[in-house]
């Protein structure tokens, strides 16, 4: 193994650990400590710049090392100001930027046996595509599981209850969540209710939620346990896990090197 790849090799192994470590902390607790981006980005620059002096190309790649972080940066801040993630994940990609902003291509081949001009020298784009359409078969894989309970159970999704219950906010729930009992969101922090009640005197009270929040989670939680005991909810409610982003963007990465740009492959494919 030549020094190039060994560079790449703990390049590569790096991300992954970084990311990996960020996904579970993500996911146990909803934060990541800013030292472990302080680590990873200095670290990514330093082992990027040493590769680039070593492979003897250095003005020009030099050149898409700087676009590649400028352009990831630019992205993630303006997704990140939209609302579409967390600053954890916007940091995540920047600091891919750093570490990974091309594919690692003297140390793997994609199985594809193509790596395509975004991955070659925009690595964090590639990683951001596949990490949404994972995302999106998330989605995916939640409404075959709700229609499979809805065909196991025999119980209705929903009922007359919801007051606010339109066909479009009943998909979205759908896509994003599954019911469950009231106990087991008290007992386990990170499942975040898609319903309240607005008053647990009736039933009807009941209305969907389309984005949960942090804020309020344990208010409404409380409320839905009140009617629950009230009798007033008599069946499962609806919530959701909530995985975090940084779950997907770890998986992203991994199916960015072994498999490649997904919707880079998906475009290829249909265009033939």
């Amino acid at each position: 193994m030549d020094i190039l790849t060994e560079i790449e090799l703990t390049k590569t192994t790096a991300a992954l650990a970084f990311l990996l470590y960020a996904s579970f902390s993500d996911y146990k607790s909803r934060e990541v400590t800013n030292s472990v981006w302080a680590i990873m980005a200095p670290l990514g620059f330093a082992l990027t710049f040493l590769e680039i002096y070593i492979n003897g190309s250095s003005q020009q790649q030099l050149l898409f090392f700087g676009a590649c972080f400028a352009l990831t940066s630019a992205f993630a801040l303006v997704v990140f100001f939209a609302g579409g993630f967390g600053g954890a994940d916007a940091k995540a990609f920047m600091s891919l930027a750093l570490i990974l902003p091309f594919y690692p291509g003297n140390l793997l081949v994609p199985l594809t046996k193509e790596i395509s001009p975004i991955s070659a020298n925009f690595f964090p784009l590639s990683v951001f595509n596949n990490s949404v359409l994972l995302a999106a078969f998330m989605a995916i894989v939640m409404l075959v599981y709700n229609i499979a309970w809805r065909l196991k159970t025999g119980i209705k999704l929903f009922g007359d209850a919801y007051a606010n219950g339109s066909l479009g906010k009943r998909i979205v729930v759908m896509i994003t969540g599954y019911k469950t009992s009231v106990d087991t969101m008290k007992q386990k922090w990170h499942i975040y209710p898609l319903e309240d009640i607005e008053n647990t005197e009736k039933e009807s009270g009941r209305k969907l939620l389309l984005i949960p929040k942090d804020a309020g989670r344990n208010d409404v939680v409380k409320r839905l346990d009140e009617a629950t005991k009230a009798g007033k909810i008599k069946d499962s409610v609806w919530a959701t896990p909530g995985l975090p982003f940084l779950i997907f963007v770890t998986a992203g990465l991994i199916v960015a090197l072994f498999l490649g740009d997904l919707v880079w492959n998906i475009i290829r494919l249909l265009l033939g």
